[in-house]
């Protein structure tokens, strides 16, 4: 499901292959204990700019009026002078007051990149014939996708050059791709600005043609018909950005004649496409955050979309085919979601023929199904870690083995069902981004990759725990906690404090090669597990969303009590970054307890909800009314209005805060942080930095080169450094 706030967060840039290195440059391996060198101050701040008020009344459906001042810093167009002048002028503002910073920030970048294998590949998986795999080049912003037939042996077919591709664009990315039965077609969807309106091509992979078929304003989501001819896709609304309607195309005839396939009237629903595990159907699947539906046809002959189960509200449900049935996973009584099953020849739409697999259980988060010639795999979540379970047809069962006490698994690559060697990756904060497979028959398992580490990196010299914080409802919160092997826990350290929390997205504590640069300087990193994730089962995202969101946002600052309570950090030395969605935590918390941060990070922040849930034109907004609530009923609107970050900005000390945002965001508009921050200037009380950046060639996930990212975060760890007074060496 699309949700317009993404995590973002180290794992985001692991799958990138290139960022899951985790060695501290030598500059960082000196021990803690080591003599600090101060890092050296921001300079003297020019005069900040300031955005201009100009009256508009925002008016909701039920007379609510509320007055915003930087209203007008909204352009869809992108185009207005005066918003873009200060833009800019917010950033020229930034690059003063980090100028000093200069040196530092080169050398944490240098420290980041240290880090990466930079000629690195993906471990490569087997799927008709053939073995698919990504790798980079040293020096390379962008990867290479290939293939070699029968053999890694084999001759290299490159699918994708996307340096070569990407080249003179200031953004490029390749957001899907899709091979053709025949093994003859490559389909893919590519994206020149940032705003995930993709348009889809069509190439020959043995000539390297590409065909004159241009799709534009699509998702990146595409399934080939089994003729290897007819490329289904899914068309946006231009201006919500909505997925709307599946259509068929038929390569190399005009785009105008493509067949509307199926249209979506409701716009809270999401739309994707996809086949079945068995290839012997095609679906069209829409959800909301409350209900889902699945429409599907036989792929040897297309036909009508039959439902399999109608919607209904409070009802999700995803289906899979394979071996003569069709395994369903389903919250139909059942919180934490069942398996069902529905033999072939039964009748679709009556799910009163459906018969239990694996029960429910309250202890239990069943998130996913993987199915196989002979047993299936089952990701789960119990005790707010995930697992997987293995169930023979024959009802036996075992569960895949971890090795650490706070950690992050999930099901790998695994292409074809055929196979008694099931793929999972395993991390955890000192376990580098790791690929095993294991033989479900014999429980032979084998290390396929461990994400290499340039620089003589060592686990042993760091600690990875996990910790349970009380929140002031009594509530236990998970915490998981990195630090440097030797560290004292006596109450002078600095922490840096990460979380999510919406969504039902859970802060796993995978592998994060960055924070290095930070531990490595004496300072904790802590995951906070909150409530608004799924973590600890489904009831976890009940409990931190719509009616009972101010949750997330206490459960985090009481997190940051515990661990300075408890001797992991001073309490003028705490900093926290969230992004997206967990830039409207950030904001929330910056008005809740501003005292109790010495800096926040807000990447890409959610922080007017009341004006954009208001707004049904802004991409994503009606999909996620069962999120936040529908601020056009009075109830909902004052509760969103008692914690919107802009709405709740007021005359007092706020922390040092670092703010950013793409121009071409699709998520997030520009406009909101832009609009927050002119708030903040206008009426915080105290002298601490308040930096906003903008990138003006990107959107939600920032740059899209993996070295770009790197200087994007070591700006962010600069600022954080220099701040919480730790050693710039």
């Amino acid at each position: 499901m699309t949700t317009r706030l993404l995590p973002l967060t180290a794992a985001v840039l692991a799958a990138a292959l290139s960022g899951c290195g985790g060695t501290p440059a030598p500059e960082a391996q000196a021990p803690v204990a080591a003599p600090p060198t101060a890092a050296p101050a921001l300079g003297d701040l020019p005069e900040a700019p300031v955005a201009a008020k100009k009256p508009y009344d925002v008016v909701a459906p039920h007379g609510a009026t509320r007055s915003d001042e930087y209203y007008w810093l909204r352009d869809d167009k992108r185009e207005n002078p005066e918003m873009l002048a200060y833009l800019n002028a917010e950033n020229a503002y930034a690059d003063a007051a980090l100028k000093p910073l200069e040196a530092l920030e080169e050398t944490l970048y240098a420290e980041l990149i240290a880090r990466v294998k930079q000629d690195d590949s993906s471990v490569p998986f087997l799927k008709d014939g053939y073995w698919y795999y990504t790798r980079f080049e040293t020096g390379k912003e962008y990867p290479v996708h290939a293939r070699r037939k029968g053999t890694m042996d084999a001759p290299e077919q490159v699918l994708f050059e996307i340096n070569q591709l990407a080249e003179g664009k200031d953004f490029f990315q390749v957001g899907n791709f899709e091979i053709s039965p025949d093994n003859q077609w490559v389909a893919w969807a590519e994206d020149d600005v940032g705003r995930r309106q993709y348009t889809l091509r069509v190439k020959n992979i043995a000539t390297g043609e590409v065909l004159p078929d241009a799709i534009t304003g699509a998702s990146a989501n595409l399934m080939w018909g089994d003729d290897s001819r007819t490329l289904y896709y899914v068309e946006n609304d231009p201006v919500t950005l909505l997925t709307k309607r599946v259509k068929a195309h038929v390569v190399g005839t005009a785009v105008d004649q493509d067949t509307l396939v199926y249209e979506e009237q409701d716009d809270t629903f999401y739309m994707g496409i996809s086949r079945t595990r068995s290839d012997e159907y095609l679906c069209i699947g829409v959800s909301s955050t409350v209900s889902s539906e699945m429409r599907c046809t036989p792929a040897a002959k297309p036909g009508e979309f039959a439902v399999v189960a109608p919607r209904q509200r409070d009802f999700e449900y995803s289906a899979d085919h394979l071996d003569g049935r069709w395994v369903i996973t389903t919250n139909w009584d059942a919180k934490n979601f069942r398996i069902m099953t529905l033999a072939d020849g039964q009748p679709w739409g009556n799910r009163g023929l459906w018969q239990e697999l694996v029960p429910h259980s309250p202890d239990v988060l069943i998130e996913g199904t993987e199915l196989f010639n002979g047993y299936m795999a089952i990701a789960e979540r119990s005790g707010g870690l995930q697992r997987v379970r293995m169930r023979m047809d024959d009802g036996k069962e075992d569960f895949v083995k971890a090795d650490e006490s706070a950690y992050a698994m999930a099901l790998s690559t695994n292409a074809e069902p055929g196979t008694d060697w099931l793929r999972y990756t395993y991390t955890s904060l000192t376990t580098p981004a790791s690929t095993y497979e294991l033989n479900v028959r014999t429980n032979e398992r084998r290390l396929l990759k461990e994400q290499e580490v340039p620089g003589g990196f060592d686990k042993a010299n760091y600690v990875t725990e996990r910790l349970w914080a009380t929140a002031r409802d009594g509530t236990r919160v998970p915490v998981s906690v990195l630090y440097r092997k030797g560290f004292e826990k006596n109450g002078k350290a600095a922490l840096y404090q990460y979380s999510y929390g919406s969504y039902g997205n859970s802060s796993d504590p995978g592998f994060n090669s960055n924070v290095f640069s930070l531990v490595d300087r004496g300072a904790v990193y802590a995951v906070a597990h909150i409530r608004g994730g799924q973590d600890m089962g489904r009831q976890w995202y009940e409990d931190g969303k719509l009616l009972k969101k101010i949750n997330t946002f206490t459960d985090f600052i009481d997190v940051t009590d515990f661990l300075v309570k408890e001797g992991w950090a001073a309490p003028n030395r705490v900093a926290a970054m969230g992004g997206s969605a967990g830039g409207l935590l950030m904001g929330a918390v910056a008005n809740l307890a501003p005292e109790k941060y010495r800096v926040l990070v807000a990447h890409v922040p959610f922080v007017d909800v009341v004006t954009t849930m208001l707004d049904e034109s802004i991409p994503l907004t009606t999909n996620e009314f069962d999120e936040w609530g529908n601020p056009k009923d009075k109830a909902y609107y004052d509760y969103m209005l008692s914690y919107s970050p802009y709405d709740q900005v007021a005359a007092k000390d706020y922390p040092s805060m670092l703010v950013t945002t793409g121009l071409w965001d699709s998520q997030v508009q520009y406009f909101e942080p832009a609009k927050w921050v002119a708030r903040l200037r206008a009426m915080k009380t105290d002298d601490n930095p308040l930096l906003f950046r903008t990138n003006m060639e990107a959107g939600h996930g920032g740059k899209s080169g993996r070295f770009q990212r790197y200087r994007e975060r070591a700006e962010e760890y600069a600022f954080v450094i220099e701040r919480l007074g730790l050693s710039s060496n």
